[in-house]
């Protein structure tokens, strides 16, 4: 499994010889679903899904996503399925398993919106944007490290709960370069505490898991 680090929450996987892609939003740059064969969406926040990108795509296409997204894409060609926590299917040759149901809490005016997580062949686990726990082993955790919903010690405390055989950051397409130095040393800092990987890709970079 060949993971690909695209701007701020968008991943793409690849395994014999197809590609699936993670949370193409409207911040992740150039072509990122030419060749894709399916599509997992966390939820409706613009930064995580681009119906535009989504119209524009393969109508052989497969998307999976919850119910609130679902409801978004009825006009996109590409065949559009709803998954829940508790689910697993497979797409794009990866067997993915479901976890969590709800964002994070963020502004208190505004509504929580729904929120699943993947985990991809028991190796992969996304959470999307909540910090969703999801009770089995995961070999690499893709953590949120910034967010208006997120504090250093949520993200430090989810680390140490999940206890991953090693991490990568996600959602970190708001931060400057000072910003990301700190990302980079918080995750040195837990990397050395558990013993574990726990670093950020750069956009562009990729890494064989599996």
């Amino acid at each position: 499994m060949k993971l690909r680090k695209h701007e701020h929450a968008c991943v793409r996987v690849e395994k014999n010889g197809k590609v699936l892609v993670i949370d193409p939003g409207t911040f992740s740059e150039g072509p990122i679903l030419d060749g894709a064969d399916a599509v997992l969406i966390t939820h409706e926040h613009f930064d995580h899904v681009d119906v535009a990108k989504l119209k524009a795509a393969s109508p052989d296409l497969e998307i999976w996503t919850c119910e609130a997204v679902a409801a978004e894409l009825a006009d996109v060609p590409a065949k559009v399925q709803v998954v829940r926590h508790g689910d697993d299917f497979e797409a794009a040759g990866f067997g993915v398993k479901v976890f969590g149901e709800w964002h994070a809490k963020n502004h208190p005016d505004v509504p929580i919106v729904q929120n699943v997580g993947f985990l991809l062949d028991d190796e992969l686990f996304y959470p999307g944007d909540a910090l969703t726990v999801p009770g089995v082993e995961v070999p690499t955790l893709l953590v949120p490290t910034n967010a208006p919903w997120l504090k250093l010690m949520e993200m430090v405390g989810y680390l140490r709960e999940v206890r991953p055989g090693r991490a990568f950051s996600t959602h970190d397409g708001l931060l400057n370069d000072i910003g990301l130095t700190l990302v980079d040393n918080w995750l040195k800092l837990e990397s050395d505490k558990q013993g574990a990987e726990m670093r950020r890709m750069k956009v562009g970079e990729s890494v064989t898991l599996s």
